[in-house]
């Protein structure tokens, strides 16, 4: 795959994190990576990008909470959301936001590209969503 369409990635696990953006870099994305919720908030950098990768369970605001605010705020987009806990309320919460799949960890990698190439051939604004396991 040769492409240069910027992945968001917020993920407080610095392994998991770096990881996702060597998978990531080495399909030919770019990966813009932040470790909280709060720092993409700050940084701006979520109006330039293809699709969002957001862990659930942050610190401080939750992945689910970072999405809410970047919709409110006018930032459409797809959602990938991962997590090491898979909680029944917690996968409806991330379906009824539209997102394109929800992911546990670890997950494949193949499992993981598959999910950001879905997320990216999307329309924007489309809200059906698909979970994996």
């Amino acid at each position: 795959m040769t492409t240069q369409e910027q992945i968001v990635v917020v993920e407080d696990d610095a392994s998991m994190l770096q990881a996702i953006q060597r998978l990531l870099r080495a399909a030919g994305f770019r990966a813009q990576t932040f470790s909280s919720a709060e720092a993409l908030l700050q940084s701006g950098a979520a109006a330039g990008a293809a699709c969002f990768v957001f862990d659930i369970h942050l610190p401080g605001l939750s992945g689910l909470e970072l999405w809410r605010r970047l919709v409110a705020g006018g930032i459409e987009g797809p959602v990938i959301f991962i997590t090491a806990h898979d909680e029944t309320a917690t996968r409806e919460a991330a379906e009824r936001s539209g997102a394109v799949a929800f992911l546990l960890k670890p997950f494949p990698g193949r499992s993981f590209l598959a999910a950001i190439g879905q997320a990216i051939s999307r329309p924007v604004g489309c809200s059906h969503s698909k979970s994996q396991k």
